[in-house]
């Protein structure tokens, strides 16, 4: 199902570079009035996926053994993943870090070490979306507390691409139409076009969050909306008479 989510059209006179400008001149010549347009459509679509990060914090006293602690919570975070269906290909490490922790102490007014943090996330692609909060629960379960998302997108947006490529063009042709008309010219045919494809517009990811499993009495709820995506088009238009050929 698609639907407009925004569109926007510009009529704009650019200062070309005189070399840009040779180069336009060589592929085709204009002798009539030259209409530029800008165009943006953006479609809006189901989403198929959504992107969780899951991860682990731990603090202990010595580097060593907050890695050690750390890995083996992250192990059963990986593990209770895989066993909810997620394919291996499917999950992704995204940062490992390790860092001394110093707290600022009042009394003597200087930085005091209280040991070491370490973190290990992953990234989790699901493809049954609607399972997205129970996962997110599961997750707090097998000993996650750094915990983000889920963002949503779709995995193959060629289709709404399409779509709205085709309203981008339709647009820029009504337009250029009403300035044959409103000009006294029969029509226009096309000297240039361009296009930059836009990104798929997943929803913003929840901030972090840091959470055990006490805290969650129930799978958060997740809905997973509508994404976006678009494609901005430019095109150049020569205003014509009868005889010369019109754009279709």
């Amino acid at each position: 199902m698609f639907k407009p989510a925004l569109a926007a059209l510009a009529v704009t006179t650019l200062a070309l570079p005189s070399h840009a400008m040779a180069e336009a001149n060589i592929e085709i010549e204009a002798e009539g009035p030259v209409i530029e347009l800008s165009v943006f459509e953006s479609v809006s679509v189901a989403p198929d996926i959504a992107t969780i990060g899951a991860g682990v914090t731990t603090e202990a006293p010595t580097a060593t053994e907050a890695l050690r602690q750390n890995s083996a919570e992250m192990q059963k975070v990986v593990a209770r993943i895989k066993a909810l269906g997620v394919a291996e290909r499917d999950i992704q490490t995204t940062g490992i870090n390790l860092n001394a922790r110093y707290d600022y102490d009042q009394a003597t007014q200087r930085q005091a070490f209280r040991g070491y943090q370490a973190s290990n996330r992953v990234s989790v692609i699901l493809r049954k979306i609607d399972q997205a909060g129970r996962v997110l629960d599961a997750l707090v379960e097998a000993g996650a507390n750094d915990l983000n998302g889920p963002s949503f997108s779709i995995e193959n947006d060629e289709a709404a691409k399409d779509a709205a490529r085709k309203r981008a063009i339709e647009r820029a042709q009504a337009r250029v139409k009403a300035y044959a008309d409103m000009f006294g010219y029969d029509g226009a045919k096309v000297l240039w076009i361009s296009e930059n494809i836009e990104g798929r517009g997943p929803m913003p990811e929840m901030a972090m969050m840091r959470v055990s499993a006490d805290a969650v009495a129930a799978a958060p709820p997740v809905q997973p909306g509508m994404v976006s995506t678009g494609i901005s088009m430019a095109f150049k238009f020569e205003l014509v008479k009868d005889g010369a050929p019109a754009a279709p």
